[in-house]
């Protein structure tokens, strides 16, 4: 299968550092160009990463022909025209998320996908990771019984001001970059979506971004809860309670590409886990297996398994706590 060649629109930390080495380990992924609005910033992280070529805007890279898919990690206020533009110039794009800042705007990418024939798709790399896809065929088997409820945290702590996590208006605060991972991850699980939500946030006072955020989801088989904050201790978790035993995955979002990673499986037979069964799963990088299974679906290897349509589903949920939290009250979705 012939790799896709890829090029990078923007020169942000997550696909610099990120992203973009992962995929260039990866076989189907050929990491042909990147571009930035200034093209010695371009050209320095096309040195840096052994990017063949540089573009001084995004224009140019969307115009090189040999260009197939994109990648998009502008800030969240410039996902939807970027990638729309993207997608009108014939390229695949595979976009950070959140994928929009509501669901209407998503729901855009959506109409454009369907105009253009291109694939789109919202980069959640959790959903690729061997932790993730086993912990869904145990609930699938009846491991722990019936699912029943799920319990999520993720936090870190950043009060930089010029950080784009810390600014209001171009899409900042914790539910929009940390919330939607418990979100989706709850969502991939129960495979259904949430009928309601209540949700209650606290605002920094001088940054006007969601710091703390506290959120319950109503399943039809069950509930999801979660807390993200942008201001507390580094952390993250996540447990599956079902009837007869429980799963827990130690790192669940922020999986490390450079050591194994584990997850529990508890009968709760003996209280505080000591009944519980490790899981280990290879070292495996989630960032190139998320960019390999794009690519081998650019070339009809597979299909996509979470095309923007889930986006849209994903957003509707953040838009329902969104507005739960500012009514004080439970919101439909």
């Amino acid at each position: 299968m012939q790799p896709v060649n890829w090029g990078i629109i923007s020169t942000a930390k997550i696909g610099t550092a990120k992203v973009i080495p992962a995929m260039q380990r990866e076989k189907l992924c050929n990491i042909r160009a990147i571009a930035s609005r200034n093209l010695e910033t371009a050209k320095r992280a096309a040195d840096e990463l052994g990017i063949e070529r540089a573009y001084g805007s995004y224009e140019e890279l969307l115009a090189d022909p040999e260009i197939e898919a994109v990648y998009n990690p502008l800030p969240n206020h410039l996902h939807v025209p970027w990638s729309i533009r993207a997608a009108e110039a014939g390229k695949h794009v595979l976009c950070e998320k959140p994928v929009a800042l509501n669901a209407d705007e998503a729901q855009t990418l959506v109409d454009a996908r369907d105009r253009t024939g291109v694939l789109i798709s919202e980069a959640f790399m959790v959903r690729g990771h061997p932790q993730w896809r086993r912990a869904r065929e145990l609930v699938r088997e009846g491991s722990i019984g019936k699912l029943r409820a799920i319990q999520g945290f993720f936090s870190y702590h950043n009060v930089d001001p010029a950080n784009i996590r810390n600014i209001a208006d171009i899409g900042g605060g914790g539910l929009y970059d940390i919330g939607c991972y418990p979100i989706v991850g709850s969502r991939f699980i129960f495979e259904d979506e949430p009928t309601r939500v209540v949700a209650l946030l606290e605002r920094d006072p001088e940054l006007k971004t969601d710091r703390l955020a506290g959120a319950l989801l109503d399943f039809p088989q069950g509930q999801a809860s979660f807390t993200c904050s942008t201001q507390l201790v580094p952390y993250q978790r996540i447990h599956f309670f079902g009837t007869k035993g429980r799963i827990e995955i130690e790192i669940p979002f922020n999986a490390p590409p450079d050591k194994p990673c584990r997850l529990f499986v508890d009968d709760g037979s003996v209280l505080g886990g000591g009944a519980a069964r490790e899981e280990r799963f290879d070292v495996v990088d989630q960032y190139g297996v998320q960019g390999e299974l794009f690519s081998e679906a650019v070339r009809g290897g597979a299909p996509l398994e979470f095309p923007i349509d889930d986006a849209v589903k994903n957003m509707r949920v953040l838009d329902a706590l969104f507005h739960s939290a500012e009514r004080g009250a439970w919101q439909e979705v």
